[in-house]
């Protein structure tokens, strides 16, 4: 019996992080591909700065809608047929779209996104001890990079030797793959509670449920690190938004070398994904606040360096690639849900994904929307070639993660507080 529930954890484990890999494939081909589809006329900046948000803000509506569903539905069907429509999108897209029928199709997309997430934090939580959630979920987020590593040597590959829209198509074929690798190994429920993870795990009705989900929604300490998520994701997406067509414009590099880049930024952000959980449960005793301030700082540093140091010196454009991709690879884990987890009641879990979630991607979606406004509005043609000045696009970017970094300091200065009071009433 041990031996078999073994065995089904360990398949939940690879369903969802296979799985919520492969969303991010479906959701960041688009990415690759945005210089192809500009240089070929077929949209501008501002328009896909405009099919982006679209995607981000229907994934932040999503995200609190499908959190809230995640703890009620069977999680196995959720998401496996969630990612075989986001699969479809990207084929669909593959075929030329008009840009409004683009916007509709990315907003599509972004809503089964949204059902990525939660669904596997739900899995895991369910599945997995509370003294080692912070590791387990450490790993699982390596999902993010894992999926974003794909998408850039995959999909870039794809894109630089057969075109943008053989991107999509690829992009398709790796979701309908990750969508029957979550059907197959994703169980909803260990057997019993007291054999699978050692804690328990209630029978609740949907009002009982409802009520752990109100708990969340009424705890200030979940939105404080909904709103510093919100700017670290405005960062975040400014980078895998944008970061290719930075590269390429601003610094010179191809299609392939540029994407290359970002992808030495995701898979260092395993790195800094796996390390976070790990290091949090086994030197911090559960404390993330301080190591995620820490992280920050490093991702601070990775910012400035990636956009004020003069162009052309490839060893430092892979040396800030490192630096961003472990620093935000730590800060995706914690601020984008474990440390909300952390403080939520077991039976609200998906709720407290969807309240980060949210704030997040409405971040990630204004984002899109003013960087592309304020790249297009600097660029300038010289005879007849396009040249940008981002300047304000740099100052956006640094501004926001420097009030994600605030917003934690205010954090942590409160859970000192806090700490200090209760000893006093000891």
């Amino acid at each position: 019996m041990e031996k078999s529930i073994n065995h089904k954890r360990t398949g939940v484990f690879w369903a969802v992080t296979i799985g919520y890999g492969l969303f991010y494939v479906c959701r960041l081909s688009f990415n690759v591909l945005k210089k192809d589809i500009v240089d070929e006329g077929l949209l501008t900046e501002s328009q896909l700065g405009i099919i982006g948000s679209a995607l981000f803000f229907s994934y932040a509506i999503g995200k609190l809608v499908n959190g809230s569903l995640a703890d009620r539905l069977n999680i196995r069907y959720f998401m496996s047929g969630a990612l075989l429509i986001c699969a479809l999108v990207n084929l669909l897209l593959g075929f030329k779209m008009p840009f409004y029928i683009f916007v509709g199709l990315w907003a599509i997309n972004g809503w089964f996104q949204s059902t990525g997430s939660p669904s596997s934090v739900v899995g895991l939580k369910r599945w997995f001890k509370g003294d080692n959630f912070g590791s387990v979920y450490g790993y699982w987020s390596a999902s993010h990079n894992l999926g974003g590593s794909m998408t850039y040597l995959i999909v870039g590959t794809v894109v630089g030797t057969y075109g943008w829209q053989a991107g999509f198509f690829s992009a398709a074929f790796m979701g309908l793959l990750g969508a029957l690798i979550v059907f197959r190994l994703l169980v909803p429920f260990p057997p019993t509670s007291e054999s699978a993870i050692n804690i328990d795990i209630p029978v609740l009705t949907n009002k009982d449920v409802s009520k752990k989900q109100f708990e969340v929604l009424k705890n200030p300490m979940i939105w404080m690190l909904a709103a510093s998520s919100f700017f670290m994701y405005i960062a975040r997406y400014a980078m895998d938004s944008w970061g290719i067509f930075y590269f390429q414009t601003e610094k010179g590099y191809d299609v392939k070398q540029a994407s290359t880049l970002i992808a030495v930024s995701t898979v260092c952000g395993i790195v800094g994904t796996v390390s976070s959980g790990l290091i949090s449960d086994k030197l911090f005793k559960g404390n993330r606040v301080l190591l995620a301030l820490l992280l920050s700082t490093l991702n601070l540093t990775a910012l400035c360096i990636f956009l004020f140091v003069p162009n052309g010196i490839l060893a430092v454009d892979i040396f800030c690639m490192v630096l961003f991709g472990i620093s935000i690879g730590g800060l995706i884990c914690f601020l984008g849900g474990l440390m909300a987890v952390d403080i939520a009641p077991i039976e609200a879990t998906g709720m407290a994904i969807g309240v980060i979630g949210i704030a997040s991607y409405i971040g990630a979606g204004i984002q899109d929307m003013v960087s592309g406004w304020l790249i297009q509005s600097q660029r300038t043609m010289i005879k007849g070639i396009k040249h940008y000045d981002f300047s304000n696009f740099r100052y956006f970017w640094l501004g926001a993660a420097s009030i994600s970094f605030l917003l934690l300091l205010i954090i942590w200065i409160v859970q000192k507080y806090k700490k200090a009071r209760n000893n006093e009433t000891k």
